[in-house]
């Protein structure tokens, strides 16, 4: 199997995950980052993805001897870029940060490649507009854990082709996942619902409503949730759903306010899995 190459700009949870499915269903894909230890770090997670999967069957021994083949990392923008015929943008939820990748994008990429964002929120018009080929950018919403979650999220913005539309939904398939094309309008349509719900056991938490134990355990059971709105909001990063929020308030309006409580975790620094603490605690043995 012989695909075109992928370019993933981040080496964070999602870059990383991105950058799995893509290298095991056998397109050459690079991991870009500027600093050293998120790509020493996303190598070895991505390479764990990849044991795991074999010894449990799910990915052959071509698919898992092959990583070392079509899996690199490299700190070199310009080199890694230049050939790409789809960039996956996957930093933090930052409308600044974006804007200086995409116009780095826009220098080093050639015309016919494709700039996709992972962006949960925002607004893939405003990010083509940071670049000379906006028919081009298009945004590509994967879902935590990426190896897991069927579903991507293609969102088209004012000036998107079609063409880019059809090719980005190709590829999704040949990744094996599911998808939605929706128009731009903030938060998409998951991120906006997600968001409320998860905003809300953060009000209920404030109000000793139940403790998170018992919020999440009432909507896992009474809703038929997979991932309690705590578990969720751990594992993508209490710091990137107060972002979220932040900007869904910004553009849709009150009843996106961020809770209190939220923000008082944040400003602690118990941001979730990635720091060790959350709404619960990983430093402990549980089941979490």
């Amino acid at each position: 199997m012989s695909h075109l190459p992928v370019v993933v700009i981040g080496a964070g949870v999602m870059g990383r995950g991105i950058a799995y499915v893509f290298s095991v269903n056998g397109f050459p894909t690079t991991v870009v980052d500027v600093h050293e230890d998120a790509l020493k770090n996303a190598e070895k997670e991505i390479k764990q993805i990849y044991h795991k999967g074999f010894e449990r069957g799910i990915i052959s021994e071509i698919e898992f001897q092959r990583k070392d083949t079509y899996l690199h990392f490299s700190k070199d923008f310009l080199e890694s870029c230049e050939f790409a015929q789809l960039v996956i943008e996957a930093v933090p939820e930052n409308l600044q940060l974006k804007k200086s990748v995409f116009e780095k994008l826009d220098d080093v990429t050639q015309a016919s490649c494709v700039l996709a964002t992972n962006t949960s929120t925002m607004s893939p018009t405003e990010i083509g507009a940071f670049t000379k080929k906006p028919e081009k950018v298009i945004a590509m919403h994967f879902f935590n854990p990426v190896h897991k979650m069927k579903l991507i999220e293609i969102v088209r913005g004012l000036e998107t082709s079609d063409e880019t539309v059809q090719f980005v939904k190709s590829i999704a398939e040949k990744i094996g996942k599911e998808t939605v094309i929706i128009n731009e309008f903030p938060g998409f349509v998951t991120s906006r619902m997600s968001a409320l719900i998860g905003n809300e056991a953060f009000y209920m938490l404030q109000e000793g409503l139940g403790t998170p134990e018992e919020i999440d355990r009432a909507i896992k059971l009474g809703l038929n949730f997979p991932m309690g709105p705590f578990e969720l909001g751990d594992l993508v990063g209490l710091d990137t759903r107060l972002n979220n929020l932040n900007y869904l308030h910004k553009t849709l309006g009150e009843k996106y306010r961020p809770a209190p409580l939220l923000i008082q975790y944040v400003k602690a620094g118990r941001l979730g899995r990635k720091t060790g603490r959350g709404v619960y605690d990983y430093t402990k043995k549980t089941d979490k």
